[in-house]
C-alpha cells in the first residue's frame, strides 16, 4: 500500500532530477564558454542562482516531511540523502559559474595552446559523463550503476595530475597558466561532487557509507 510519504519523497527526487539536468547544463554551457570563446555568465548565473532557490526548497520540503509524516528508518536515510544531493547539484552550478567568470575576467583559453584546450575539453567531457550517470544512478536508485563513477572519478584525478606536470614545463603565457589550472580545479571539484551523490545513492539503497574517491 502507498504511503502518504512516499508521495513527498517522489516530489524531491523529481526536483533533484530537474535539478541534475539544469546542473548539466551550466556546466556543459561554461565548457563551450571557455573553449570556444562564447558569452553566457548571465545565464549561467540565473541557473546557479535557480539551483540555489531549489535546493532551499528541497530543504524545507524535507523537514516538512519529518515533522508531518514520521518517517522510518529508511525514509530518513532517503530525506537525509536527498538534501545532501541537493546541494552537491548547488556545487555543480557554482563551479560552473566560476569557470564562467574565468573565463569573463581572463578571456578563458581562447589564446591558448591547443594541448591545454584538449585537455580541459577531454576532462570537461569526463566530468559530463559523471553528472550524467551520478543522475541516472540516482533516477534508478542503482548502487550497482552509481559504484562505476570510481573508475571515472581516478581518471579525472589523473588527468589533472598529468596536466599540471606538462604546465610546469611549458612556456605558456601568466594568463593561460592562470586561467587553465582554475578551470581544471573547478572540473576536479565537480568530479568530486558527483562522487559524492553516487556515494548518497549508495547509502539510500544499501544504508552502507562507501568513499568512492
Amino acid at each position: 500500500m502507498s504511503r502518504i510519504i512516499d508521495a513527498g519523497l517522489e516530489g524531491l527526487s523529481s526536483t533533484l532530477n530537474r535539478m541534475g539536468e539544469m546542473a548539466y547544463n551550466a556546466v556543459s554551457k561554461s565548457l563551450l564558454e571557455c573553449l570556444e570563446g562564447r558569452e553566457a555568465y548571465n545565464e549561467i548565473r540565473e541557473i546557479s542562482n535557480n539551483l540555489l532557490i531549489m535546493t532551499e526548497y528541497v530543504e524545507d520540503r524535507a523537514f516538512e516531511l519529518i515533522v508531518r509524516y514520521q518517517p522510518v528508518a529508511s525514509d530518513l536515510r532517503r530525506i537525509k540523502s536527498y538534501m545532501k544531493i541537493a546541494y552537491d547539484l548547488t556545487r555543480f552550478g557554482r563551479y560552473a559559474l566560476d569557470i564562467s567568470f574565468t573565463n569573463k575576467r581572463l578571456g578563458g583559453l581562447r589564446d591558448c595552446e591547443e594541448w591545454i584546450k584538449t585537455y580541459i575539453r577531454e576532462t570537461g567531457g569526463k566530468v559530463l559523463e559523471m553528472i550524467r550517470l551520478s543522475m541516472e544512478a540516482l533516477k534508478n536508485n542503482d548502487p550497482k550503476l552509481a559504484r562505476n563513477i570510481s573508475t571515472k572519478e581516478n581518471e579525472v584525478d589523473k588527468m589533472q595530475l598529468e596536466f599540471l606536470d606538462k604546465l610546469i614545463e611549458s612556456e605558456t603565457t601568466r594568463k593561460c597558466a592562470i586561467s587553465s589550472v582554475l578551470i581544471m580545479r573547478y572540473l576536479e571539484r565537480i568530479a568530486d561532487h558527483a562522487a559524492y551523490i553516487c556515494e548518497s545513492i549508495i547509502y539510500i539503497a544499501t544504508g552502507q557509507k562507501e568513499t568512492l574517491r
